[in-house]
């Protein structure tokens, strides 16, 4: 029983392992190696990790608080501090605002955790996300940080900056964890979880930038939802105003 109850949190370990693998390898970065792309991908591949452990827990049915508050601190390494880091390093640290660098950088796992922390207290949101998902938005910057030489140092300011706001958004996400793994499946985890690490390491460079694409566009589908709601924030303002201006003529 311990053994099963301890499977899911095996692939949670592995998601902060990953983490700080990240971590070290930007720390380690330099203009001649490939540490940046390494150190992408362990942050796309601790993704998976972290897709996988709910959905074995729940096919397991030894779902639990600790595994719960386990996952949330070991997304905002993975996916807040990790990611924040190699952009930090790759396209931030030589800015001449230094400060505004370090405060760009630190806000992003900053408001990652704000973002898992109302996801543990939420229990009203079913079939969606309210935010983008840390480990979207985490894999998208540390991919991003890997066209640093393309995309000038102020639009990856930006674009962190907006990553952040997404976050904490009230913007509606689809949700994909409600497709399970059947029990009978859950055999092939560790199949793809090895294949995974396998392609990962052999093709890292051009892997990272394929699934940007996708990530990319799942983030971008916030800003969608962003448009929404100005609208209907307009809309709402414009039929107060008539509202307003129809109790003023009557009472007149």
């Amino acid at each position: 029983m311990i053994i099963k109850n301890s499977i899911p949190s095996l692939f949670t370990v592995g998601n902060l392992f990953l983490g700080i693998v990240a971590i070290i390898l930007a720390f380690n970065a330099s203009p001649d190696s490939n540490h940046a792309e390494l150190a992408a991908i362990m942050v796309i591949v601790a993704m998976l990790l972290d897709g996988l452990d709910g959905r074995v827990a729940r096919a397991l049915n030894v779902q639990s608080d600790f595994g719960k508050e386990l996952d949330s601190l070991s997304d905002v390494i993975s996916f807040g501090v990790a990611p924040a880091f190699i952009m930090y390093v790759v396209a931030f640290q030589d800015l001449n605002a230094a400060a505004l660098a370090w405060i760009v950088t630190a806000v992003f796992p900053i408001c990652g955790a704000l973002r898992l922390a109302r996801f543990n207290v939420d229990t009203g949101a079913k079939g969606h996300f309210v935010g983008l998902p840390i480990p979207a938005a985490g894999s998208v910057l540390s991919t991003l940080a890997l066209f640093h030489e393309e995309i000038p140092t102020a639009v990856l300011l930006a674009t962190t900056v907006v990553l952040s706001l997404l976050m904490i958004s009230t913007v509606k996400y689809p949700n994909f964890k409600r497709f399970g793994i059947p029990k009978a499946a859950l055999w092939a985890t560790p199949v793809i979880v090895a294949v995974a690490v396998t392609l990962a390491v052999l093709y890292h460079g051009i892997l990272s930038k394929l699934i940007f694409i996708p990530l990319v566009l799942y983030a971008l589908y916030g800003l969608n939802g962003l448009k929404k709601n100005v609208r209907l924030l307009a809309r709402r303002r414009k039929r107060n105003r008539a509202l307003d201006d129809a109790v003023k003529s009557k009472s007149r």
